[in-house]
Formats: structure tokens, sequence, C-alpha cells
């Protein structure tokens, strides 16, 4: 997958770990370089950004009630991004669009 920014420029892209038990993504800038890689538990909501031993950012499904778990598909997520990660830091767009790569890729 790819991440273009607002003028449609690569910033990065998502690839994922195939075999992996829960969903595994490299996130990559531009230039194909590891920038972290995102692992997620098959059996819950659960992943985090890691970069080697550091979690950069954490995100897990918010419950949203019996009735909308039951009778829509619709999922919310809590994104939690530690202060490792520099306000200024392109990693930070790319953290963003992993999630929506998750509910995309992984729980669709």
């Amino acid at each position: 997958m790819e991440v273009l920014d607002e003028n449609d420029r690569i910033i990065g892209y998502f690839k994922q770990k195939f075999f992996s038990i829960g969903g595994k993504f490299d996130v990559l800038d531009a230039n194909n370089q590891v920038l972290c890689t995102l692992k997620g538990k098959w059996t819950s909501w659960d992943f985090k950004f890691m970069q080697g031993d550091t979690e950069l950012a954490h995100v897990s499904k918010k419950w949203a009630g019996l009735g909308k778990e039951l009778f829509t598909s619709a999922d919310n997520y809590m994104l939690d991004i530690k202060p490792v990660v520099a306000p200024n830091s392109p990693i930070r767009q790319m953290i963003l669009a992993a999630v929506m790569c998750i509910d995309m890729v992984l729980k669709e």
C-alpha cells in the first residue's frame, strides 16, 4: 500500500508480512527504509508500532456498546502516539495512515 500526501507525492508504504499471526506490517518511508513495524494480536484489537524494542504508538479498539457492535460494522479505535515520536516527525503521518490500513486490510 502506498501513502500519499496532499500533493499526491508518496510519503511511505506498508508491506504486509505474510504468514504472521494477527497481522504484521512494515511501515516504510518514501525510500523504502523501514521506519517501524506494526504488530498485532489476532485474538484482540491490540496493535503496537515498534521500532526495535521501543513502542512508538499503540492502537486499540474502543468498545461501542452491544447494539452497535452487533448490528453495525463501524469500529472506533484509540490511538496513543508516545512522546518518543517528535511532533513534526513524518512517522506520525504514517502511523495515522496505518490505523486506517488496520481497519481496511485486517478487519474488514
